[in-house]
């Protein structure tokens, strides 16, 4: 009897055990407002802005990917994945030395630019997927490639606004790639770094004005104070000049708004990528009226730029922390002594 008790314990036992085993864990794993994804069945399920996926998981670990914009390289870089990148559109955009080398010994391939994409060289390359920004006017390449039976998924990182959500791009990259846990440590790595680079400044009470940005015509777009760049200059303790603005886009002014807000400003950042103030003033006579231009200290985000690429654009957009670090040397050197600027550069 008690044998047979124990035999019947052992099967309950072992019957649990096996229908906890394939319990699956469904939450949405959220990167953003924009982006979640989550396990479900037997796919990978995707939401991007208003596009959503269902990715097998036959498909998974991705090795072979289309770029069709530079940002994204940044992701590759920063997870040792460059061997994944099968083709990228307008190399001459990417700052990466190894991207730029596997181009060059024919290994990652060039698919042309956003005036003419190469559609028969992507489908010739077989890849898993070709991962780009939505852009509406090329609805007829995407369609084209989706009737080759090429994947398309488009991730629009460049509409984020929390610097660390960019940067949180990693775990989606990392659950293609394969690489759930390392992903997951860097990310960490990153937004540990990056909150403790705020710490340091949430103390500061004497905090700079500060004008970003330069004039394209008439029109100067200055970034709305829900902007990412507003919320890194917050960040790093600086006091932005649209700081109540709620607009999480560039916001158009004449050269007369920005004089009169910009009027007791000590610095200027992002001052395109201009190499001296002699060359900010040749864009522009008028800057010369500017208080910042005469006394203040003006930086371009020309510090790391080979040709047409510029790594802000590309490791900057994984690395927030380093781009806050940036800023917190700018505004208060005290903190960060022994740091050189990275993506920032001072001009004389």
């Amino acid at each position: 009897m008690k044998a047979k008790i124990f035999s019947l314990l052992l099967i309950f036992l072992l019957f649990s055990c096996k229908k906890e085993t394939y319990t699956l864990n469904t939450d949405w794993q959220k990167i953003s407002e924009m982006v979640q994804f989550r396990e479900s069945g037997e796919f990978l399920e995707l939401k991007s802005g208003k596009f959503s996926y269902k990715i097998p998981h036959s498909k998974l670990p991705m090795k072979k990917i289309v770029l069709l914009n530079a940002s994204l390289v940044g992701y590759f870089t920063e997870l040792g994945r460059e061997d994944r990148i099968a083709g990228v559109s307008s190399p001459e955009y990417i700052y990466s030395d190894k991207v730029l080398n596997l181009i060059k010994e024919g290994k990652i391939a060039d698919v042309g630019s956003e005036q003419k994409y190469n559609v028969e060289k992507i489908v010739a390359l077989k890849p898993d997927a070709v991962i780009t920004n939505h852009i509406a006017s090329f609805e007829n390449t995407y369609d084209l490639l989706k009737k080759n039976g090429i994947e398309v998924f488009f991730l629009d990182e460049y509409l984020e606004q929390d610097p660390l959500e960019k940067s949180k791009y990693l775990l989606l990259f990392g659950k293609l790639f394969g690489m759930d846990k390392a992903s997951v440590v860097r990310f960490n790595e990153i937004k540990s770094s990056y909150d403790s680079l705020k710490t340091l400044t949430s103390k500061i009470n004497e905090k700079p004005l500060v004008l970003a940005n330069e004039i394209y015509g008439s029109q100067w777009y200055m970034p709305g104070g829900k902007t990412q760049l507003a919320r890194l200059l917050k960040d790093a303790g600086g006091e932005y000049i649209l700081k109540d603005n709620t607009e999480d886009k560039a916001v158009p002014m004449s050269f007369e708004e920005v004089y009169v807000k910009a009027k007791n400003a000590r610095f200027w950042v992002n001052a395109g990528n201009h190499s001296t103030k002699k060359s900010l003033l040749m864009m522009n006579p008028g800057y010369q009226k500017l208080d910042v231009f005469n006394g203040g200290k003006i930086y371009s985000i020309s510090g790391r730029e080979k040709g047409s690429a510029n790594d802000f654009f590309e490791s900057g957009v994984v690395r927030s922390d380093l781009v806050l670090k940036d800023y917190i040397r700018i505004f208060h050197p005290h903190l960060l002594p022994d740091y050189q600027l990275r993506y920032l550069k001072e001009l004389k």
